[in-house]
């Protein structure tokens, strides 16, 4: 396969949509949609950095990946099967191509299992992964890939740093070799220096195994080091997608520019300077009562009539269609022209 080549799709999710039921709002409903249509695409081998605001989807996606919660309409395909169809011993087998590295390594561990427990806890589901007289080998094997030693199976978790937690959790979701782990802000709890460690290891483990990752978190800069392929998402739908440095050095959708301006900046540190601060007004909308068209449309400096009355669809970049914006004005912004 050419390097330019895209990757061979493994997870896709089309016109995913998912509400909630919420006391009635003062217009009168009483439906959160937390998901609005969304399409996602995860190649095999790849890391998808899902970014937004708290309270955009995020985490709504990935449950929905993970079969937590079934969508109210839309598909997910997992290398062409639609895994909310299996039922018995099929999603069972299914269940272990899919795990989670979740946010807060402090509560993700039961503090009465040891490490070599909380990694071997998996195969009580898959039993017939690894025979009960390897696990324990296997266990020391997990431990070391993930940087921590064999000597640490008997440990418990409040005998570990936080980064460490991290990544006996890391090693308990490789413990049923998945094609897809679902890192859910992995590092978002932990310290600048320990962030850098783990990050790495993910990397150096995806080189290692293969597998592909839908990376979520708020923190561009961390996204920016890890994913091959970026989608924004606003108010439950995703507003731009495409190969991270495009996105990130070229954002077609006004959001897109506003949070890459607001990302701390990396000037005096070799990195690239924080682009011309875009400040947004007015109050990010309910998601019970959300604007008519473009959701962002309320915040936009750029907004026109269109964008109050048609819900803009995704247009892709000149000469690039895999860099993607649902934006009426999709002008290759950058967030410097927004004060002209």
């Amino acid at each position: 396969m050419p390097d330019n080549a895209p990757p061979q799709p493994l997870l896709e999710a089309r016109g995913l949509t998912k509400s909630f039921r919420v006391p009635r709002s003062p217009s009168g409903s009483n439906r959160l949609r937390a998901l609005d249509g969304v399409d996602l695409t995860v190649g095999r081998g790849e890391t998808l950095g899902l970014v937004g605001e708290s309270g955009c989807g995020k985490s709504t996606l990935a449950r929905v990946l993970l079969m937590l919660e079934r969508p109210d309409a839309g598909t997910v395909r997992f290398d062409g099967t639609d895994p909310f169809a299996l039922r018995g011993k099929e999603l069972l087998a299914w269940r272990r191509k899919v795990q989670m590295v979740f946010q807060d390594p402090f509560a993700s561990l039961n503090p009465r299992l040891n490490a070599a427990d909380l990694i071997g806890e998996p195969w009580r589901s898959h039993p017939g992964l690894v025979p009960r007289q390897e696990r324990g080998k296997r266990v020391r094997e997990l431990l070391e890939m993930v940087g921590l030693r064999a000597s640490d199976a008997d440990r418990y978790p409040q005998e570990f740093s936080g980064g460490q937690r991290q990544r006996i959790g890391i090693a308990r979701a490789l413990a049923l070799n998945p094609e897809v782990i679902v890192c859910d802000e992995p590092v978002s709890a932990l310290d600048l220096s320990v962030q850098a460690q783990v990050l790495n290891l993910l990397t150096d483990l995806q080189a290692e195994l293969g597998v592909a990752y839908v990376f979520i978190s708020h923190d561009l800069s961390v996204v920016r080091h890890v994913a091959d392929r970026v989608a924004v998402m606003y108010l439950g739908r995703v507003v731009e997608s495409g190969p991270a440095e495009e996105v990130f050095t070229a954002p077609r959708h006004p959001y897109t520019a506003a949070l890459l301006s607001a990302a701390p900046s990396l000037a005096g540190t070799g990195g690239p300077e924080r682009p011309q601060r875009i400040v947004l007004s007015g109050e990010v909308p309910s998601p019970v009562d959300p604007p008519s068209g473009c959701r962002f449309r309320t915040r936009c400096w750029q907004a026109v009539d269109i964008c109050a009355e048609v819900v803009p669809a995704e247009q892709p970049a000149p000469g690039d269609g895999s860099h993607l914006a649902a934006c009426h004005l999709p002008l290759g912004l950058a967030p410097a022209a927004a004060g002209d």
